[in-house]
């Protein structure tokens, strides 16, 4: 007989059995369709080291989900704290001219003897890993203003510190966490539904006035069926109506490859040779591969470089023009695949800090894929958010792989403790 928290075990119940083989495979197939996908498109354009790099980091990142599987639970409670300090540090330090490495106008990497460490990748999974563990103890619920205040804090510090670099994209993939968070932990649905209805105004009013007042509109008509006070909803109102008003403005402030990125969102046909030439090639690669697609390495758009740097933002293109729609369905299948792992392991575990995890990655894997996916087919912003097992990035692809570590981490956890005696 074995010990596992105070419960014996019979270990010869265990073993396979308490192991998530279909999470596991499905992260193996998505990682390998990410290879093939970068081999294709950088073999004939002289960047065969993004997928040679990024071989090794899947061999480094299924060694470091080995590890975490087998970590004990208090230790990962006890480290949460610790990699979150690590985190901020050094998203302090990267901002820091002579340690930080600026890349597409953002301040973003540290290169420390060829390895190449993205923070604001790390502190994903680091402010997960601390928010989890908040929400976990015992009396804590993120209904009660003073939880509510401290986990918005952990959040903020570092977002406020990647929007600094400036990195747009993932502040707002740490902050689609939270709201998935705040959702699953019990939150006020009317305030889930303001947070989520902004982002929507914003956009309709940079389009513009008719749009902004259609949507304050609607919004005014919703918040009503909520039937909050009156004021309560009054005050919302003007809230999303003064974002909305001020959006435009704002825009105009940003800086200059913000403001681009914004513009071939709305209309990417308005520059076709520059600003939209990105989202133009990239639609026209995933409409040309038809059905079955054009078979392996044999894409035009990929193999004459039409969509520059393709193995990083617009990867989607790669296995859309290649094995077409057929391509396209099987890695969005696996991704939901992923996801309602993730879903099944967040209900069925009895550990908060645990289900908090499944729940957070599931919100980060969701918001990345609409993201990406969208950017690749012109109907989301292009933001420099990575698809993720998929994109070239070892710094994305080792969070990834160890998030899964985590969720494989809480179902073995789960299957030992029901299986005690």
């Amino acid at each position: 007989m074995a010990q596992y928290n105070n419960y014996e075990i019979s270990v010869g119940k265990t073993g396979n059995e308490v192991f998530d083989w279909t999470t596991f495979f499905t992260s193996i197939l998505l990682v390998t369709f990410g290879l093939l996908s970068i081999y294709s498109a950088t073999m004939d354009a002289g960047q065969s080291q993004y997928s040679n790099n990024q071989l090794k980091y899947a061999i480094v990142s299924y060694g470091v989900l080995i590890g975490i599987l087998y970590l004990p639970e208090r230790f990962i409670h006890e480290f949460a704290y610790i990699a979150y300090g690590i985190s901020l540090l050094l998203l302090i330090l990267v901002l820091i001219p002579g340690i930080g490495k600026d890349q597409y106008g953002t301040r973003g990497w540290i290169v420390v003897g060829g390895f190449s460490l993205q923070p604001s990748e790390f502190a994903k999974v680091t402010t997960l890993l601390v928010v989890a563990r908040h929400l976990s103890l015992r009396g804590t619920n993120i209904t009660i203003l003073r939880d509510f205040l401290y986990v918005s804090a952990l959040v903020a510090l570092p977002v406020l510190l990647i929007l600094v670099e400036p990195d747009t994209g993932s502040a707002t993939v740490i902050l689609a966490m939270y709201i998935g968070i705040m959702l699953w932990a019990g939150f006020d649905i009317f305030t889930l539904f303001i947070v989520l209805s902004i982002p929507i105004i914003i956009i309709l009013s940079i389009i513009g006035m008719n749009y902004y007042i259609a949507s304050i509109v609607i919004f005014g008509i919703v918040a009503f069926t909520f039937r909050k006070k009156i004021y309560i909803t009054l005050l919302a109102i003007i809230f999303a109506a003064g974002i909305g008003y001020s959006s435009p403005i704002i825009v105009k402030n940003l800086a200059p490859h913000q403001i681009d990125r914004i513009e071939t969102f709305l209309n990417p046909g308005n520059d076709p040779r520059g600003k939209g030439y990105n989202v133009i090639q990239s639609v026209l690669a995933v409409g040309s591969g038809g059905l079955t697609g054009k078979g392996y390495m044999q894409g035009l758009q990929t193999q004459l470089r039409y969509i520059p740097k393709q193995w990083t933002d617009f990867i989607f293109c790669v296995p859309t023009e290649e094995f077409g729609f057929l391509g396209g369905i099987t890695v969005i299948g696996l991704l939901g695949v992923m996801m309602s792992r993730g879903l099944k392991i967040a209900q069925e575990t009895e550990n908060k800090f645990h289900g908090i995890i499944a729940i957070g990655f599931v919100s980060i894997l969701f918001y990345h894929s609409i993201i990406n996916i969208g950017m690749a087919m012109a109907i989301m912003p292009v933001m420099g958010i990575p698809l993720p097992f998929l994109s070239a990035g070892g710094s994305a692809l080792m969070i990834n792989v160890s998030m899964v570590g985590l969720l494989l981490h809480a179902h073995r956890h789960y299957k030992l403790k029901k299986r005690a005696v």
